[in-house]
């Protein structure tokens, strides 16, 4: 091993001071250029992310069985209950109305009791099933 006397101590030392003064990090300044059309993805992305029913809200199944019966029965739950939403799901061999979105066990049970003055066969699907 091999050591430098203080003369050269005090060169390299100095040596190495001065270049770590002169290096320098990156730009902080970007500037992007994008398509005006990415925009207008993003948005319609968030829209339909928005509409994609995820499994953690109660919902109301009010029917099962043919997809003629099935079509009638949501068309008719939707004049009646314009402000709950509805969708028909195809589950071997039947074709199940599935209404609302709701946040609570209450809400749903709420909803679920007014459903069940106009439609028979009306119960609760829990978050996850």
């Amino acid at each position: 091993m091999r050591i430098l006397t203080p003369s050269k101590r005090v060169f390299f030392t100095l040596t190495m001071i001065t270049l770590a003064y002169n290096i320098q990090a990156q730009d902080q300044n970007l500037t992007l250029n994008q398509d005006p059309k990415f925009e207008q993805l993003l948005n319609d992305k968030r829209k339909i992310n928005t509409s994609i029913s995820t499994n953690d809200t109660y919902k109301i199944q009010i029917f099962s069985g043919k997809s003629e019966e099935a079509k009638k029965t949501l068309s008719d739950f939707k004049r009646e209950y314009s402000n709950i939403d509805g969708t028909i799901i195809f589950n071997t061999p039947n074709y199940k109305v599935i209404v609302g979105n709701f946040k609570t066990r209450i809400e749903a049970e709420r909803n679920l009791a007014d459903i069940k003055k106009r439609h028979k066969n009306v119960f609760l699907l829990k978050p996850g099933k």
